[in-house]
């Protein structure tokens, strides 16, 4: 408890200042080093205990490295080194978990060194006596059907392992998949307070963007916007981890396909009074990672407020999210919470897309899928995955809203990060209710 106490005060008092939110490479590595571990005590024990895995280990090299391994590195490992080797074991009997590494130095101050090289010259030799002193009934690895994240093994190192080991440990070789994925989406009490604030400052980022202090209507383009957005991460010392978009609707303009939205962004558009303007934007910080969409309206001459039309657009994408959110549940799969979802925002009138992803030590994350923008009937594999508390996602999603006032069509896109816990949901900090606007 007082370990938790601590690192909410120092949280607190890291963002309670506008001006030092954002702090310098050295308190980083410390806060980061500091939460990993805290993962490695108490969530990979729990994670361990619920898929039934007693031993998982991960090979990588430097430069390739395993997608899960790049997480568990300490803060001063950029990568991994020569050929890398962990290995976690729940050890029953002494109810103790092991973080080993098959290395000639530790990893970090969480993960022990358990390589003599001048005792045994061959790292193989050396984690197969590992192995065999442990005599564990699973031997998890990183390979994976459905979550790219957890199929980091790579082909020689998996060959190399396999003709290396005893033949009566062959049979309990598994793949880490429910572990991997468990790892990369379970959210400590400190990276769900942390996430907090790194949503706040990615909003506070978007409002900066969407302001006269950007954009000056008749002369700003949308490319304008976007490298505002990219040079404001900069600036700040973070990183993203996609580029951002920033499009235009307006009135008597044809809706373009949600593919043309992604993939046009480039075509910069000098942004207008009366445009209807949207952003799709994440930052990346202290290894988590946001994103969000938001939409703001250019105001006219003489208007002090959106159109009451916009204004009721907004309001349905709102009250989907709503819908997909009161669906969540513990157990339940993406497919499943997709379906239902869709079937009642028809059935309200809506004219829905859910494509809602998981987020957190990467973008689009690892855990159950709640469909793709092509995939509305269901996403075969992760979306097949269930629901498990303490996990964030990015509730992203749209609905088509006919505007006979603008004879056409329009799409309200939005994209909040939520937390969904034993509590139930809740957005990780707040979401948009209301268009942003700019005179």
């Amino acid at each position: 408890m007082r370990y938790f106490q601590f690192f909410s005060i120092f949280i607190f008092l890291i963002f309670s200042n506008a001006q030092a939110q954002i702090l310098p490479e050295r308190d980083r590595a410390n806060l980061v080093d500091k939460i990993l571990a805290d993962r490695f005590d108490n969530v990979l024990p729990n994670l361990m205990y619920r898929t039934g895995i007693d031993m998982w280990v991960l090979i990588s090299r430097e430069y390739n490295e395993d997608p899960v391994l790049r997480t568990m590195l300490p803060a001063t490992w950029l990568n991994a080194r020569r050929r890398t080797i962990l290995v976690f074991y729940w050890n029953e009997s002494k109810n103790k978990l092991e973080k080993l590494a098959v290395s000639r130095y530790n990893i970090g101050d969480n993960i022990t060194s358990a390589w003599d090289k001048e005792q045994e010259p061959d790292q193989w030799k050396a984690l197969v006596k590992l192995i065999e002193e442990r005599n564990p009934n699973k031997i998890a690895l990183n390979y994976s059907e459905d979550f790219g994240i957890a199929d980091g093994i790579v082909k020689t190192d998996y060959e190399a392992f396999i003709n290396e080991l005893p033949g009566q440990y062959v049979s309990k070789v598994v793949s880490a998949e429910p572990l991997a994925v468990g790892w990369i989406e379970t959210r400590s009490p400190l990276e769900i307070q942390l996430f907090q604030e790194l949503v706040g400052i990615t909003h506070s980022i978007i409002k900066e963007a969407f302001s006269n202090s950007v954009i000056k209507p008749g002369t700003t383009t949308t490319e304008d916007v976007v490298w505002f957005l990219r040079q404001k991460v900069t600036d700040l010392g973070l990183e993203t981890w996609f580029h951002p978009t920033v499009d235009i609707q307006r009135a008597n303009e044809k809706l373009e396909s949600h593919l043309t939205a992604f993939t046009n962004h480039n075509a910069a558009q000098v942004i207008l009074p009366g445009d209807l303007i949207h952003c799709d934007f994440g930052i990346s910080y202290l290894r988590l990672n946001t994103d969000c969409q938001q939409h703001a309206y250019i105001l006219k001459e003489g208007e002090s407020s959106a159109p009451q039309f916009l204004v009721d657009a907004f309001a349905k994408g709102n009250r989907l999210q709503d819908i997909l959110t009161s669906n969540f549940a513990t157990g339940k799969t993406g497919n499943e919470i997709l379906e239902t979802s869709l079937y009642q925002a028809k059935s309200e009138g809506l004219v829905p897309s859910i494509y809602t992803h998981p987020l957190g030590l990467y973008g689009h994350s690892a855990g159950t899928t709640i469909g793709m923008w092509d995939a509305q009937d269901g996403v075969a594999g992760s979306g097949d995955y269930k629901l498990f508390p303490n996990t964030v996602y990015a509730i992203e999603l749209n609905t088509t809203v006919t505007l006979t006032e603008w004879n056409k069509d329009i799409r309200i896109m939005l994209e909040e990060a939520g937390l969904w816990s034993s509590k139930g949901f809740r957005y990780v900090n707040k979401r948009q209710e209301e268009l942003i606007l700019i005179k």
